[in-house]
Protein backbone atom coordinates (compact mmCIF):
# COMPACT_ATOMS: atom_id res chain seq x y z
CA UNK A 1 0.00 0.00 0.00
CA UNK A 2 3.04 2.79 0.75
CA UNK A 3 4.72 1.56 -2.43
CA UNK A 4 1.00 2.37 -4.21
CA UNK A 5 0.65 5.89 -2.49
CA UNK A 6 4.21 6.70 -3.25
CA UNK A 7 3.68 5.87 -6.86
CA UNK A 8 0.62 8.59 -6.89
CA UNK A 9 2.36 10.90 -4.95
CA UNK A 10 5.68 10.87 -7.48
CA UNK A 11 3.16 11.34 -10.30
CA UNK A 12 1.36 14.05 -8.73
CA UNK A 13 4.10 15.65 -8.11
CA UNK A 14 5.99 15.43 -11.88
CA UNK A 15 2.47 16.64 -13.15
CA UNK A 16 2.47 19.61 -11.41
CA UNK A 17 3.88 21.91 -14.31
CA UNK A 18 0.84 20.37 -16.17
CA UNK A 19 -1.90 22.02 -14.01
CA UNK A 20 -0.42 25.71 -14.81
CA UNK A 21 -1.57 25.84 -18.63
CA UNK A 22 -5.11 25.96 -18.55
CA UNK A 23 -6.96 24.41 -21.75
CA UNK A 24 -8.01 27.25 -22.70
CA UNK A 25 -4.38 28.70 -23.89
CA UNK A 26 -3.76 25.58 -25.71
CA UNK A 27 -3.30 26.11 -29.44
CA UNK A 28 -4.85 23.84 -31.88
CA UNK A 29 -1.86 23.38 -33.99
CA UNK A 30 0.71 20.78 -31.61
CA UNK A 31 3.64 22.78 -33.71
CA UNK A 32 2.84 26.12 -32.74
CA UNK A 33 1.54 24.45 -29.33
CA UNK A 34 5.18 22.54 -28.90
CA UNK A 35 7.02 25.41 -29.59
CA UNK A 36 4.98 27.86 -26.77
CA UNK A 37 6.05 25.47 -24.34
CA UNK A 38 9.63 25.70 -25.19
CA UNK A 39 9.50 29.32 -25.40
CA UNK A 40 7.75 29.19 -22.03
CA UNK A 41 9.99 27.19 -20.11
CA UNK A 42 12.79 29.97 -20.61
CA UNK A 43 10.80 32.85 -19.51
CA UNK A 44 10.51 33.41 -15.70
CA UNK A 45 7.56 34.21 -13.90
CA UNK A 46 7.61 37.99 -12.20
CA UNK A 47 5.94 36.68 -9.51
CA UNK A 48 6.98 33.43 -8.19
CA UNK A 49 10.49 34.47 -9.66
CA UNK A 50 12.02 30.70 -9.36
CA UNK A 51 9.35 29.01 -11.50
CA UNK A 52 8.90 29.38 -15.38
CA UNK A 53 5.71 31.17 -16.74
CA UNK A 54 4.72 27.20 -17.83
CA UNK A 55 4.93 25.58 -14.35
CA UNK A 56 3.97 28.80 -12.44
CA UNK A 57 -0.17 29.51 -11.85
CA UNK A 58 0.55 33.34 -11.40
CA UNK A 59 -2.25 35.64 -13.40
CA UNK A 60 0.81 37.33 -15.04
CA UNK A 61 1.99 34.30 -15.98
CA UNK A 62 -0.83 32.83 -17.95
CA UNK A 63 -0.98 36.62 -19.34
CA UNK A 64 2.84 35.93 -20.80
CA UNK A 65 1.65 32.49 -21.97
CA UNK A 66 -0.96 34.02 -24.06
CA UNK A 67 1.17 36.50 -25.10
CA UNK A 68 3.68 33.87 -26.41
CA UNK A 69 1.34 32.06 -28.39
CA UNK A 70 -0.36 35.42 -30.21
CA UNK A 71 3.03 36.06 -30.77
CA UNK A 72 3.89 32.58 -32.50
CA UNK A 73 0.21 32.65 -34.24
CA UNK A 74 1.12 35.94 -35.60
CA UNK A 75 4.23 34.23 -37.44
CA UNK A 76 7.07 35.24 -34.86
CA UNK A 77 9.88 33.03 -35.04
CA UNK A 78 11.13 32.02 -31.12
CA UNK A 79 13.87 34.37 -31.35
CA UNK A 80 11.77 37.26 -32.20
CA UNK A 81 9.47 35.80 -29.66
CA UNK A 82 12.03 35.89 -26.64
CA UNK A 83 13.16 39.34 -27.86
CA UNK A 84 9.86 40.73 -27.28
CA UNK A 85 9.50 39.96 -23.91
CA UNK A 86 12.66 40.62 -23.03
CA UNK A 87 12.36 44.37 -24.92
CA UNK A 88 8.94 44.23 -23.34
CA UNK A 89 9.14 43.56 -19.74
CA UNK A 90 13.54 43.42 -19.11
CA UNK A 91 16.24 40.81 -19.04
CA UNK A 92 15.30 39.59 -15.59
CA UNK A 93 12.35 37.62 -17.64
CA UNK A 94 14.85 35.54 -19.13
CA UNK A 95 15.68 32.44 -17.04
CA UNK A 96 18.67 32.44 -18.99
CA UNK A 97 19.78 35.58 -19.45
CA UNK A 98 22.43 36.16 -22.63
CA UNK A 99 25.77 37.12 -22.46
CA UNK A 100 25.83 40.76 -23.31
CA UNK A 101 27.83 43.50 -21.44
CA UNK A 102 25.42 43.67 -18.66
CA UNK A 103 25.16 40.34 -17.49
CA UNK A 104 29.13 39.22 -18.26
CA UNK A 105 29.54 39.40 -14.26
CA UNK A 106 26.65 37.29 -14.05
CA UNK A 107 28.35 34.49 -16.18
CA UNK A 108 32.39 34.82 -15.07
CA UNK A 109 30.97 35.19 -11.35
CA UNK A 110 31.10 31.75 -10.68
CA UNK A 111 34.96 31.43 -12.28
CA UNK A 112 35.95 34.00 -10.42
CA UNK A 113 34.84 32.23 -7.22
CA UNK A 114 36.35 29.09 -8.16
CA UNK A 115 39.29 31.19 -9.21
CA UNK A 116 40.00 32.94 -6.30
CA UNK A 117 39.30 29.47 -3.93
CA UNK A 118 42.20 27.82 -5.35
CA UNK A 119 44.11 30.57 -4.99
CA UNK A 120 43.42 30.77 -1.56
CA UNK A 121 44.32 26.71 -1.23
CA UNK A 122 47.07 27.51 -3.31
CA UNK A 123 48.51 30.34 -0.68
CA UNK A 124 47.19 28.48 2.73
CA UNK A 125 49.52 25.44 1.62
CA UNK A 126 52.88 27.25 0.54
CA UNK A 127 52.55 28.50 4.02
CA UNK A 128 51.94 25.83 6.18
CA UNK A 129 54.33 24.16 3.73
CA UNK A 130 57.67 26.22 4.75
CA UNK A 131 59.96 25.08 7.44
CA UNK A 132 59.80 26.58 11.08
CA UNK A 133 62.94 27.80 11.80
CA UNK A 134 64.88 26.19 14.59
CA UNK A 135 65.53 27.16 17.65
CA UNK A 136 68.12 28.88 18.78
CA UNK A 137 69.75 27.58 21.89
CA UNK A 138 68.28 30.24 24.43
CA UNK A 139 64.99 29.34 23.40
CA UNK A 140 65.81 25.38 23.63
CA UNK A 141 67.12 26.14 27.27
CA UNK A 142 63.92 27.72 27.58
CA UNK A 143 61.63 24.95 26.49
CA UNK A 144 63.36 22.17 28.52
CA UNK A 145 62.55 24.43 31.57
CA UNK A 146 59.68 24.45 30.80
CA UNK A 147 58.90 20.98 30.25
CA UNK A 148 61.12 19.98 33.46
CA UNK A 149 58.17 22.30 35.95
CA UNK A 150 55.08 20.82 33.68
CA UNK A 151 56.58 17.04 34.11
CA UNK A 152 57.21 18.14 37.90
Amino acid sequence: MRAFLAAIFLILAGLGGAFAVMPDEILTDANLEARARVISKELRCMVCQNQSIDDSEAPLAKDLRVLVRERLVAGDSDGAVLDFVEQRYGAFVLLKPRLNAHTVLLWVSPALVVLAGLILIWRRRSILGTQTPALTPDEEQRVEALLKDYKS
